[in-house]
């Protein structure tokens, strides 16, 4: 088989391709939850997937909670903006659900709406607005976080998609340092800033 005809036959194991790069080089995650066809696709056919991704410079990741990304091992330390706001917006979540005594590792449950995220600013109101957040730029975040595959929208608001486990393994790792230092609310809100899961260059 010549050079030609092994690649066309490897490239038609792979019929997503263009869909996969397209949506991993936006900086989107994938989730199973949300695109189930795609999800086993990637699945199937995992190996030839990141033996390409990884032959054009890209690393692919797959979480077997159900999610999947292009990493960026060479993290700036020029955190964007985009990743501090959806940084402090999960913390609040979590926090403000913690504190109603509600699972976080069950988020995928949660719906989230504008109502609620009212709430959440009035509980965290000086943290937010430090940021420049309030509730409308809140319901606006979640618009972005949907687009970058960390939520998905329902007709009566959000819910979180498995992707944000990248946000709350991280959330979880520095509570657990924070107990040790014994300042665990000073810890979370300066570290948290320092976790990037969105490695899209446009969100600058």
């Amino acid at each position: 088989m010549t050079t030609p005809q092994a690649l066309a036959s490897a490239l038609s194991q792979m019929p997503a391709l263009a869909e996969l790069f397209r949506l991993f080089l936006s900086g989107k995650h994938l989730n199973r939850l949300a695109e189930p066809a795609l999800w086993a696709e990637l699945e199937q056919h995992e190996t030839s997937y990141a033996t390409l991704f990884a032959a054009l410079g890209f690393e692919l990741r797959l979480d077997a909670r159900g999610f999947a990304w292009f990493h960026n091992s060479d993290a700036s330390s020029n955190i964007s903006k985009t990743s501090r706001q959806l940084a402090l917006l999960f913390m609040v979540i979590f926090e403000a659900q913690a504190n109603a005594g509600k699972s976080l590792q069950r988020f995928t449950d949660w719906l989230i709406d504008r109502t609620w995220l009212t709430e959440v600013y009035k509980q965290h109101q000086a943290l937010l607005d430090a940021e420049g957040l309030n509730p409308d730029t809140l319901v606006e975040l979640m618009g972005r976080a949907s687009n970058l595959g960390f939520a998905i929208p329902e007709p009566a608001g959000w819910r979180l998609l498995p992707a944000v486990y990248r946000y709350l393994d991280y959330f979880e790792s520095l509570a657990l340092t924070a107990k040790t230092d014994g300042d665990e609310q000073d810890t979370l809100v300066a570290e948290a800033w320092t976790v990037d899961p969105v490695d899209d260059e446009e969100n600058t």
